[in-house]
């Protein structure tokens, strides 16, 4: 027994050693780079980041490394989040943009704000922070930023499934990625949205799409069922319901492919038709 406990530790640092050498922190000039924090994993997370943790492993987190680059006072902190997949990396950072900050030309997509640079890339999400006020910090952050860019694995797509929005009315920058929870219920898990504004009305778009026909379906079913709203036998319907907790709903379903609309009334479903029919084309 002794010597399979012997054994495990020796693979979980075998491991560890392996995950970090998936990592390469460039020097950043007239910096002083700082790499000693260990790789965080799921079963440590909380130690580094607390209560946030929980965000980040219900997309999918992998492990994460920090470096920190010191030049006198002013001090930049790297860190490179791992997740599961680009949807997972874009899910993650998606929670954290707003349409509000500086967007940049680095990975996917990135942004800066308060002396932040977030960018996503691949299966990478990765957040680099000062404090610093001065010119030459933050020039050195971007700096910085866009050599992690080019170093680290993956290509510089977004999501293709965001593609599948239709562009007329959709607000920038404000598309995401919910991988559990959708709308607050349970049984609606791994939706794209995109909010939307259309003359005085502004609404909310979700693209599910599920691994069956049948999966399709019976997730359909269940919603239907939790706002007392009867389901129709058939492969592709229209159903407009109330939604204790979101208002009116307008649900449509074909093949794999569920689309909900939420924030518009019951006696608009001329607009809701319209983008449905786009998306389900």
């Amino acid at each position: 027994m002794k010597n399979k406990i012997i054994f495990a530790f020796f693979l979980i640092f075998i491991s560890g050693t392996v995950v970090a050498q998936d990592i390469k922190f460039p020097d950043l000039k007239g910096y002083k780079k700082n790499t000693n924090t260990p790789v965080y994993l799921p079963e440590n997370l909380w130690d580094y980041i607390n209560g946030a943790a929980d965000t980040y492993l219900a997309y999918g987190f992998v492990d994460l490394h920090v470096a920190e680059y010191k030049k006198g006072k002013n001090v930049i902190k790297l860190e490179i989040y791992k997740q599961a997949d680009n949807t997972m990396a874009f899910g993650i950072y998606s929670t954290e943009r707003s349409p509000s900050f500086q967007f940049l030309n680095i990975g996917s997509q990135g942004y800066s704000a308060d002396g932040s640079i977030n960018f996503f890339k691949g299966s990478y999400y990765v957040k680099i922070r000062t404090y610093s006020k001065s010119e030459n910090t933050l020039k050195s952050a971007e700096l910085l930023a866009r050599e992690i860019a080019d170093l680290i694995p993956g290509g510089s797509e977004m999501p293709s499934a965001l593609s599948m929005f239709p562009l007329d009315g959709k607000k920038a920058n404000e598309e995401t990625y919910i991988n559990e929870s959708v709308l607050g219920h349970k049984f609606l898990n791994k939706a794209f949205k995109a909010n939307y504004e259309s003359g005085n009305d502004i609404f909310s778009i979700f693209i599910l799409d599920c691994d069956t026909p049948e999966d399709a379906k019976k997730t359909v079913e269940e919603y239907l069922t939790s706002s007392g709203t009867e389901a129709l036998d058939s492969e592709t319907a229209r159903y407009m319901f109330k939604d204790g907790y979101n208002g009116t709903i307008f649900l449509t379903w074909k093949g794999n492919r569920i689309v909900i609309i939420s924030g518009l009334s019951n006696d608009q479903s001329d607009i809701a038709d319209k983008y449905t029919t786009e998306i389900l084309k």
